[in-house]
């Protein structure tokens, strides 16, 4: 939950802020806890002391006060509601070079299916996340901060104008895979596609870049999007539902890409 009045955001969460203090503690401004929690925070109160930030003891309602939700887990710690940088070539070039692995989200309009593919992300080793910068889109909330379980802290996220453009100039240096229920290769082709789109692309490393194009759940990607991809792939099924949840569709095709 943003305050508005100062602009930060609530972490919270077991997890969450046990990853948000061990690898960027100085992100805290302000740390509300449980007693029963101190003893697993008690590094991160002596950092915030150091620094003069306060931490508090406190009860559940005003942790339900602080974080709009029961789903505290007896901690929330208060940070800058985050600021995300626009992706540019340079950001391509280098997880090019690298061989790293992201997603690109297209309309994905909620909070916690974006925790749920935060979470895959940080556990298959996926690098980057590409918002769109539409009113509907999903943000880096307490409650996407919450269901990534300590994922936001292994995740590089950037955002995009327009996903059509963007994937456009990413198609020259990673291989762009956008996801489509009607698509004639299934998921179990990935590991020829990638081989087969490898020599189109601008480095020529071990393992090429990556990245992964999910839309919204109704919708799926507009014309010009899939347009704009190197290639479309299904998850093959009954057909008794017409698409899974977009969290399980990322996580399907993470492992898939994982286990390459």
């Amino acid at each position: 939950m943003r305050n508005k009045l100062s602009d930060e955001l609530a972490v919270c969460g077991l997890n969450a802020v046990l990853a948000l203090g061990l690898y960027h503690p100085e992100k805290i401004n302000r740390l509300f806890l449980r007693e029963d929690r101190l003893q697993a925070f008690s590094g991160l109160c002596k950092n915030l002391a150091e620094r003069k930030r306060p931490y508090k003891l406190c009860g559940d309602e005003e942790l339900e006060r602080i974080c709009k939700s029961l789903h505290h887990q007896g901690v929330a710690a208060m940070i800058e509601e985050p600021a995300l940088e626009g992706a540019v070539e340079e950001d391509l070039a280098r997880w090019a070079a690298e061989g790293k692995t992201g997603l690109v989200l297209h309309s994905v309009g909620n909070d916690h299916n974006l925790g749920a593919m935060v979470r895959s992300a940080a556990f298959f080793d996926c690098h980057f996340i590409i918002l769109s910068e539409g009113d509907g889109e999903a943000r880096l909330t307490t409650s996407a901060y919450r269901v990534a379980e300590g994922g936001m802290e292994q995740v590089t996220f950037r955002w995009i104008r327009n996903t059509a453009a963007f994937l456009r100039t990413a198609s020259q240096h990673i291989i762009t895979i956008g996801t489509d229920t009607r698509a004639r290769l299934r998921i179990r082709d990935l590991e020829g596609i990638i081989e087969n789109k490898r020599k189109n692309l601008k480095p020529s490393g071990s393992r090429p870049g990556l990245a992964l194009v999910l839309g919204n759940e109704e919708t799926g990607l507009p014309g010009e999007v899939k347009d704009a991809c190197s290639v479309l792939v299904r998850i093959p099924g009954t057909g008794h539902i017409e698409s899974l949840n977009v969290a399980q569709t990322a996580t399907l095709f993470l492992h898939e890409i994982y286990e390459l």
